[in-house]
């Protein structure tokens, strides 16, 4: 978040990016990943009443566009033009709120980027030569002989054979720029995120940067070069460039100057080299700031393997949004993958989290609380009664959860943030266990007490309502609607949820039909769940060598979130720390630990064992254990003093 001076004086601002997406590809839940994320980022930004700005778009140039409109008969414009229909409509439906839409064959987007070219051309970090190489249509790229050596000829990304292209061409200077590149990722820590993509640029450019190709002759789908039209720039180039044509670079310096450099871009890792050694590079060209952050994710794969059309293993967004509701949909790409990590997409992990933690726990959590309203206070909202010690918990632990829940926007832990909130709905709905307000409601010595629990389960719902708008779309709308309250709650502000005692006593609630209707999973009843497969023990433990012991990578890890796998009695899904590096790890511990004992704590970890997939989750490690034989104790291993996580146990 920065401050920019403008002719209004000081204004707080946000600019979140979304890669721009080519235009010749049908959008699959993949893609949909990452414009769901930046809309949850842009969405709290602006609920914390920053001048937010969020960009997405189309890459509509290049060959492989104007190959494949030839082969559909039409001109590469009305080609492009029709599928830009489609890709607006799926952000409709997915209620993608975007400031700004961007096409890169906008007429002002054009201009620019000529301008932009000829400028680094006068300044000299551009040169005519000839260029010979290997190039994938699909990735609009060349490739070293290395690379094709290495990757045996075929691109890995879409399992098509390189082509061998020789033209005369335009380069741009990278290699001048690397040692000045290296220095600002040294001394900017944050600039490439996560670590691990910041390490993979960081080895890349030491390797040496060769000068890049940034113009093509053999086709005419492109911006031309104004100095030498026959050239058309390269499409890298034109696309990346929309990141300042769309705020005003060259066109409207006050806009440009309130929103740039920009925050966040967002991008897939693939994707990752363009946007942190190609953009930044071109940028320092042009003496301009360098963006704040790259944060480059991991995919949402299928068990197949990475989506792609090429393949035949996408999965279409709209079809699931018209089968479970644009919220399961948002709620499962939000919450089931720690952002950042590669994660599975499966449709039944899909239905488990809209029945476990939408319908049994948000949806009960409402219609227990209204229907108790309804039974003991005539449809109002009580007023507060006598407070007890457990009545405090709620309002202690909103402050806390919505803490949380700020620090993991800010480190762009998405899933950690619906994590937060979900320890509010889980207390919720023990409080009601625990105080059974029903009971209290009956006996006049007690029904203030009652009041005091429903206004506590009430307010937190409230509080639910505003903070759930950045990641969900149609139920905050209903939970506000139910409890009773006017207005739109996406007008909120993020002080409407901390500030607890918001919700006025003698409200009439409008108790409505279930928030989230459970998904009719047509399983056998009593079935029992699957078990992860666990190789069979030995008879007898056998003697190991030294070397043998030092092939494992023991190491310190700290917990940094825990929580129960929906569907699963046994097993919780771990977040840890290892040195720098966050990972996920599934253990079957639940029935010795409770998740919010282990937030903090440190343990110690397999770090080098082969990942493996349980119930659908990616576990990468395993925790050290002890238990008795019959099952019914355990303990952690955990260092007896502490130790900076990454440490080897040796």
């Amino acid at each position: 978040m920065k401050k920019e001076q403008t002719g209004n004086g000081r204004r707080d601002s946000f600019y979140i990016t979304t890669p721009i997406y080519y235009t010749n590809d049908n959008l699959h839940i993949g893609h949909t990943y990452t414009t769901v994320a930046a809309d949850a980022i842009a969405r709290f930004r602006r609920l914390q009443g920053l001048d937010t700005f969020f960009l997405t778009g189309t890459d509509e140039h290049g060959q492989k566009v104007q190959r494949r409109a030839e082969a559909s008969g039409k001109d590469p414009k009305a080609f492009v033009d029709a599928i830009v229909v489609r890709i607006k409509d799926l952000w409709a439906k997915l209620g993608i709120s975007y400031d700004d839409f961007i096409r890169t064959t906008d007429p002002t987007h054009e201009r620019v980027v000529q301008q932009i070219f000829e400028k680094i051309l006068a300044k000299g970090d551009i040169y005519k030569a000839e260029y010979e190489g290997w190039y994938c249509t699909g990735c609009e790229a060349f490739f070293t002989e290395t690379q094709y050596k290495d990757l045996g000829g075929r691109c890995p990304d879409h399992d098509t054979p390189f082509e061998r292209l020789r033209e005369e061409s335009y380069f741009f200077r990278l290699g001048k720029y690397a040692d000045r590149l290296l220095r600002h990722i040294e001394t900017h820590p944050d600039f490439i995120q996560p670590v691990s993509r910041r390490n993979e640029i960081v080895s890349f450019i030491k390797q040496g940067l060769e000068d890049l190709c940034v113009s093509r002759t053999t086709f005419s789908w492109g911006i031309p070069i104004p100095s030498d039209p026959k050239h058309v720039i390269y499409v890298w180039f034109d696309a990346l460039s929309n990141y300042i044509t769309a705020i005003g670079y060259l066109t409207d310096e006050e806009k440009f100057r309130r929103y740039w450099p920009a925050d966040v871009h967002l991008i897939g890792k693939e994707i990752t080299r363009f946007h942190c050694i190609i953009w930044p590079i071109i940028l320092m060209a042009l003496d301009l700031p360098l963006p704040k952050k790259v944060f480059g994710h991991g995919w949402l794969q299928l068990e197949s393997g990475k989506m792609s059309k090429s393949r035949g293993n996408v999965v279409d967004p709209l079809v699931l949004i018209d089968k479970y509701g644009v919220d399961a949909v948002r709620y499962y790409l939000l919450r089931e993958v720690p952002f950042g990590a590669d994660g599975y997409y499966t449709e039944d992990a899909l239905v488990l989290r809209t029945n476990v933690d939408l319908a049994n726990d948000l949806g009960n959590l409402l219609s227990r609380t209204t229907a108790m309203i309804n039974q003991a206070f005539g449809g109002r909202i009580p007023e507060p009664g006598p407070v007890e010690a457990i009545d405090r918990e709620l309002p202690d632990l909103a402050k806390i959860v919505l803490d949380e829940v700020q620090k993991a926007i800010d480190d762009l832990e998405i899933s950690t943030a619906l994590a937060a909130l979900w320890k509010l709905i889980d207390r919720s709905n023990k409080y009601i266990d625990e105080t059974s307000p029903w009971a209290l409601a009956r006996d006049e010595k007690t029904r203030g007490r009652a009041g005091t629990v429903l206004y506590n389960l009430a307010e937190t719902l409230r509080i639910l309502g505003v903070a759930l708008t950045p990641f969900l779309l149609e139920a905050p709308r209903e939970i506000w609607k139910q409890l009773g309250l006017d207005g739109d709650v996406t007008k909120s502000t993020w002080a409407d949820a901390v500030e607890w005692g918001k919700l006025p006593p003698g409200t009439n609630v409008r108790r409505g039909a279930p928030l989230f209707p459970r998904i009719d999973t047509k399983t056998e009843a009593g079935k029992e769940e699957p078990k992860p497969e666990v190789p069979a023990a030995p008879a007898a433990p056998a003697l190991i060598s030294i070397d043998e012991f030092r092939k494992l990578d023991l190491r310190v890890a700290r917990v940094l979130t825990a929580e129960r796998v929906a569907g699963a009695d046994k097993l919780l899904r771990l977040e840890i720390q290892v040195g720098e590096e966050k990972r996920q790890i599934v253990a079957g511990i639940a029935k010795h630990y409770a998740p919010e004992e282990l937030a903090g704590k440190q343990i110690v970890v397999v770090a080098n064992l082969q990942p493996a997939k349980i119930r659908g989750l990616e576990s990468n490690g395993m925790l050290l254990a002890a238990s008795t034989e019959d099952g019914t104790q355990l303990g952690l291993v955990a260092p007896e003093r502490p130790i900076p996580p990454g440490s080897r146990v040796k």
